[in-house]
């Protein structure tokens, strides 16, 4: 089976975001892209309180100056495609009040005739938190848990009721309903994350960091299933997150992804021998503007399927 590949939307800050993310839609899909996508970052703190992903001394990028509500973006994307996929990755569950965010998704999905894909995270910025989150850091596992409880609830049959930390719905008609199942994908990276995955999610969304890597943790993941009596196939998307470089990098030190399209189509053959169903290409940090970002796409959609993806 041939496997998917998704784009990320233009939601930086050398973007038009009304003109550029519906235009880079309706291209993406043109050219085959089966899945369009939207992350969230929310600000950009000065000075951090922490590196990127939480690690020490990491500065966080440039880019991250201005990025669009990813909830937004997928508006855009919704009105101008007509059977890509509409995916998060991710939205970070502390910083929505539950009731609110699954109502959000619910209307996207009926709206886009039933193509939301919900990818959900308990994210790691304190800075973030500071601003926005619902719940202090140390409950994001639980926060993460009553949303997924919370989006069951409202997007299944009326009357909804629901007893939480965060949320108390009396019983009440909720709508719109989803045009079909909204699946929840999630992260996991320790192993309360991976039980949460096997246990309440539909799916996994790991990040390409290695294609070694990928195969040991995606191996686990479904012998953990295994292991816990899950019935259902549990499905994937892999997220790779690119660094686009024009010429080829020749640095003994290139990160996966990294360098010229060449050179990511290579780690993207790499990865996709794990056997993962769909792979998630964001590529929008590191090129000038909407029409260098259309032109790359298409060319690595090229590469990647002339190269067995």
């Amino acid at each position: 089976m041939t496997t998917r590949l998704g784009l990320g939307l233009p939601q930086m800050r050398q973007y038009a975001i009304g003109r550029d993310i519906p235009d880079v839609a309706r291209a993406a899909e043109a050219t085959g892209y089966e899945s369009l996508w939207a992350f969230e970052r929310i600000l950009f703190p000065e000075p951090a309180r922490q590196g990127l992903y939480g690690m020490p001394g990491v500065p966080w990028p440039d880019q991250y100056r201005s990025v669009a509500d990813p909830l937004v973006a997928l508006t855009l994307a919704a009105s101008t495609t007509s059977t890509a996929r509409l995916g998060t990755s991710v939205l970070v569950a502390p910083l929505h009040v539950p009731f609110q965010l699954a109502r959000s998704l619910a209307s996207l999905d009926a709206a886009s005739g039933g193509r939301v894909v919900a990818g959900i995270g308990t994210g790691w910025s304190h800075d973030e938190y500071a601003a926005a989150a619902v719940a202090p850091f140390e409950k994001r596992g639980r926060v993460l848990d009553e949303l997924i409880d919370v989006c069951r609830a409202v997007w299944g049959p009326d009357p909804v009721t629901y007893e939480g930390e965060l949320t108390t719905i009396a019983p009440a008609v909720v709508g719109p309903k989803p045009t079909g199942p909204v699946p929840i994908l999630l992260p996991a990276n320790s192993p309360r994350a991976s039980r949460r995955v096997v246990d309440r999610a539909d799916g996994w969304m790991p990040v390409g960091m290695g294609a070694e890597a990928l195969k040991q943790q995606w191996a686990a993941l479904r012998e953990l299933a295994e292991e816990r009596g899950r019935t259902e196939p549990l499905q994937s998307v892999l997220r790779v997150n690119t660094a686009y470089t024009r010429e080829p990098y020749t640095g003994d030190d290139r990160r996966p992804f990294q360098g010229s399209l060449d050179q990511i189509v290579e780690d993207l053959v790499a990865h996709d021998e794990v056997g993962l169903e769909e792979i998630l290409i964001d590529i929008q940090g590191l090129v000038r503007d909407a029409e260098e970002l259309k032109d790359v796409a298409a060319e690595l959609y090229a590469k990647a399927r002339a190269a067995g993806i």
